[in-house]
């Protein structure tokens, strides 16, 4: 089982998002894109990283043995973006989401990133639907969804949340 471990393609690492990520956390969630298209989370120092490490990302990959993993290339070791299988308050079963460094958007890495979460999340978790949710103006988003092989459901809202969402899903192939 591969629970709670490093998972790698071609050029990447996904490693289970640890303390050792705060400084990385702190800048991926304070870009532009992350809090126009993901949100405020709240995240203004590492004092605050770490507590959103310890309080949000690392309870779900302690239960569950998958949740946010950060990105991190094979070829020199630098962190890049984020990917995860999510329990999400307010959906039903497993989403994906993923988020990128600015200078590390266009070359591939959320489609390689998210193609191999897919994959594990239904050979080795047994996970059977996995949905994923993003802004109608968030475009490359929505391509990329639909690249991986996601398709669009309907508009959800989530709770605590005033936006409309677009929901997408793919179902395990039996």
């Amino acid at each position: 089982m591969i629970k709670n471990k490093t998972i790698e393609t071609s050029r990447l690492l996904l490693k289970p998002t640890n303390l050792e990520d705060v400084g990385f956390i702190f800048k991926l969630v304070n870009t532009p894109k992350w809090i126009k298209y993901i949100g405020d989370r709240h995240v203004y120092s590492s004092e605050d990283a770490n507590n959103y490490i310890q309080d949000k990302i690392r309870p779900q990959i302690e239960k569950l043995g998958y949740g946010n993993y950060t990105v991190i290339l094979k070829s020199d070791g630098s962190k890049v973006g984020a990917c995860g299988l999510y329990d999400r308050a307010g959906l039903e079963g497993v989403d994906i989401g993923f988020a990128f460094l600015p200078k590390f958007k266009g070359q591939g890495y959320a489609f390689e990133s998210s193609q191999k979460l897919l994959e594990v999340g239904f050979s080795q978790f047994n996970i059977t639907t996995i949905n994923a949710i993003t802004l109608p103006t968030n475009k490359a988003s929505q391509r990329l969804l639909e690249k991986l092989g996601l398709v669009y459901k309907k508009k959800v809202r989530l709770p605590h949340d005033e936006n409309e969402l677009m929901l997408y899903q793919i179902i395990k192939k039996k």
